[in-house]
């Protein structure tokens, strides 16, 4: 079983990408340490520097993600930005405001970047939905309750454990899952 950092202060996300990564053989060791993350709506540019800094700090094989949510009635904003937006608004506004644009859709995307120590590698994964008029489920994990994915009636909130079936989330940690069985 191969053990590998992932760069994490969320104990949801830590705890969703052990179980998503555990058919690829891979043991995650959550390393709950913050690390200032440049503010920016380009996500890769975002990752690149947060793995980079993850590795520098821990000088071993890490890796890191950003999930955020492009909204088409903002042109693809918040983005990389998305935690700056949720602070502020938090679910019921976040809902308002987009009810108040000309599209309630959204992409939701994970973007994951792994540093082994030769190379940096980037994976994404991502789902389009739609932001309900009101939140719902549980808002434990960050706007979970505000993201209903195409096909589904329910927020992942609603949908538990469910949400890791299809979420943004697993489909950038099965690209890494697969690059990491290639390298064994």
């Amino acid at each position: 079983m191969k053990e590998l950092r992932f760069l994490s202060a969320n104990p949801h996300k830590v705890r969703e990408v052990e179980e998503l990564l555990a058919p690829f053989d891979v043991k995650v060791v959550g390393v709950a340490r913050k690390i200032e993350e440049i503010q920016s709506d380009d996500v890769e540019l975002l990752v690149r520097d947060k793995a980079v800094k993850a590795f520098a700090s821990l000088g071993r094989p890490v890796f890191v993600e950003h999930t955020g949510l492009e909204l088409v009635g903002l042109n693809g904003l918040p983005g990389g930005l998305t935690q700056v937006f949720w602070d502020r608004l938090e679910a019921d506004r976040f809902c308002t405001l987009v009810h108040g644009l000309s599209s309630a859709e959204v992409v939701a995307r994970t973007t994951v970047g792994y540093c082994d120590g030769r190379q940096l590698h980037f994976f994404d994964g991502s789902i389009e939905g739609t932001v309900p008029a009101t939140p719902r489920g549980s808002r434990d994990f960050q706007w979970d309750c505000v993201f209903i994915p195409t096909g589904e009636s329910r927020t992942f909130a609603e949908m538990g454990t469910e949400k890791n079936l299809v979420s943004m989330r697993r489909r950038a940690m099965d690209a890494l899952g697969a690059h990491l069985r290639s390298r064994a």
